[in-house]
């Protein structure tokens, strides 16, 4: 019988902690790494684990700061390089040289970092909900152009700081539309929608280290709207778009087959997402909007994929409708379709 366990893996960088089914069918089988997304853990591919045929090696890892992986600090000026370069040492470390990568909102960037920096190491990519490859906030237009050269409207100081406070606490509660739990029921998943495993989820959440080294990082006053502009450290600089942007997958030697898989009723990645604060402040959430236009996340990555099919490689988007941001949550069947097909594309390139 198949089951779950954890293991810290020492690793030239850090040491990391993941998530493998056991036993471990090493040899032929090929490597599946599932990558979480902000304010979570390996825990939220749980299931997708167990459910994945016995020819694939799946593993999923926490990003370092979150869950059990060793919380050092995050260098947001490389983008999400710290993760995609830990990623790559825990590879390195299994002796894995090719692997199907899958990754769920910030680490759906994560992995298109690794394969930007790594693409003959990459079989396949299977993206969840992910950040726009022109980072998250601060920009507009399909081609991710800068509202303000210095990313006014991105970075940590976006952060809701009744968020970050019931994040620090432990908060386990839904008393506030601000707890991890109540931001867990209303925007990782559709209304009415309940996970399975709820209390195992929060917990995930609550693994994230807070701080300027993580999550949220730190921020600067501007004079653009909305009055803050990205820092140098910490979870979301490193999704700001003056420091993550990938706009150049398409000139890659290679290039593994992507599918983009999401859900339409997103509330966080989305072209009017109730996390930008450009669309927050068209609606009067925000004061003092100036029309600065909200960023349209799906035109983002339709667009930096279509570049990537017009150069040959082979791209699917799927939209699950009824779906909101953890699709491999709310609707594993069909989430666990479309990933075994593009895992046996992979496998043949």
């Amino acid at each position: 019988m198949r089951t779950l366990t954890t293991r810290r893996v020492p690793t030239a960088r850090l040491t990391q902690q993941i998530l493998q089914v056991t036993p471990d069918p090493e040899g032929s089988a090929e490597t599946v790494v599932f990558v979480h997304g902000n304010v979570s853990s390996s825990v939220f591919w749980r299931d997708t684990l167990l459910e994945l045929p016995e020819r694939y090696r799946p593993l999923a890892v926490d990003l370092r700061g979150f869950g059990g992986t060793d919380p050092l600090p995050v260098d947001a000026t490389r983008g999400l390089r710290d993760y995609a370069d830990d990623l790559a040492a825990l590879l390195d470390t299994l002796h894995v040289d090719r692997a199907h990568l899958v990754g769920w909102s910030m680490g759906g960037g994560v992995v298109l970092q690794y394969l930007r920096d790594r693409p003959t190491a990459v079989r396949s990519v299977t993206l969840v909900n992910p950040v726009s490859p022109y980072g998250f906030g601060g920009t507009h237009g399909a081609d991710g152009r800068l509202n303000s050269p210095d990313g006014a409207g991105s970075g940590g100081g976006t952060a809701h700081p009744d968020f970050v406070r019931l994040l620090r606490e432990g908060d386990r509660g839904e008393d506030s539309p601000l707890s991890p739990r109540h931001v867990l029921a209303t925007c990782y998943v559709k209304p009415p929608v309940r996970p399975a495993r709820e209390d195992e989820l929060v917990a995930s959440m609550l693994t994230t280290h807070v701080g300027d080294d993580h999550y949220p990082g730190d921020s600067r006053v501007c004079d653009t709207w909305p009055g803050v502009a990205p820092g140098t450290r910490g979870v979301l600089n490193c999704l700001a778009p003056t420091h993550f942007r990938l706009d150049d997958l398409h000139t890659l030697p290679v290039l593994p087959p992507v599918t983009w898989i999401r859900g339409e009723e997103d509330v966080i990645v989305s072209d009017t997402s109730l996390f930008d604060l450009a669309h927050l402040g068209a609606l009067g959430a925000v004061p003092g909007w100036d029309g600065t236009e909200a960023q349209p996340m799906l035109a983002q990555t339709r667009h930096a994929l279509g570049l990537y099919a017009r150069a040959g490689g082979r791209v699917r988007e799927i939209a699950v409708p009824g779906a909101g941001h953890a699709v491999h949550v709310e609707r594993p069947e069909e989430f666990g379709a479309a990933l075994l097909a593009t895992l046996s594309e992979g496998a043949r390139t």
